[in-house]
């Protein structure tokens, strides 16, 4: 599974509401790379879950640019959009059984502490580190796990990759 924090995000315009703001120049420049590191590393999801927001469904736009045709099928459940980590969970179990890689994307706080809530004893010690001193934005952690997606839960999962932005370029 990957989990994916949405580009750095604008706060140019204050009369927006916080669901429709746009990406940064910054956040417009590291979603591709972002994709691009995900397609170079051959972590390709098969369905991807991502929070209807402006910022989230331009990062995804922008990050899987570059990926091959067709596009995995993708949602946006209103249920992401500032989503607790319990609530990414119940959208996570509810993801067929026959996807192989599910990549989520959607907001802080909730994403860090799903992922520190599904990261097991296994996970590698500087990647939940890092995600325990910051998720930033841009970010991308990769969890492996067995089983179907209804069993996950709390320590089902090893963390064993986080990227940031500034990691790639």
């Amino acid at each position: 599974m990957l989990v994916l924090r949405h580009a750095k995000s604008s706060w140019d315009d204050a009369s927006l509401a916080d669901f429709d703001r746009p990406l940064a120049p910054r956040g417009e420049k590291t979603a591709p790379l972002m994709g691009a590191e995900i397609a170079r590393r051959g972590w390709l999801p098969e369905f991807a879950l991502v929070s209807p927001s402006l910022r989230t469904r331009e990062t995804w736009r922008l990050a899987t640019a570059s990926w091959p045709q067709p596009l995995p099928p993708v949602t946006y459940p209103q249920e992401l959009y500032e989503a607790s980590a319990a609530e990414i969970l119940a959208q996570v179990q509810s993801v067929p059984r026959t996807v192989g890689t599910l990549l989520v994307l959607g907001h802080n706080p909730g994403l860090e502490t799903f992922i520190r809530m599904l990261a097991g004893p296994a996970s590698a010690e500087t990647a939940l580190r890092l995600v325990g001193a910051k998720f930033p934005t841009g970010a991308l952690a990769r969890l492996e796990l067995s089983g179907g997606w209804d069993t996950r839960g709390p320590g089902s999962a090893t963390l064993t990759h986080l990227l940031r932005p500034k990691d790639i370029g």
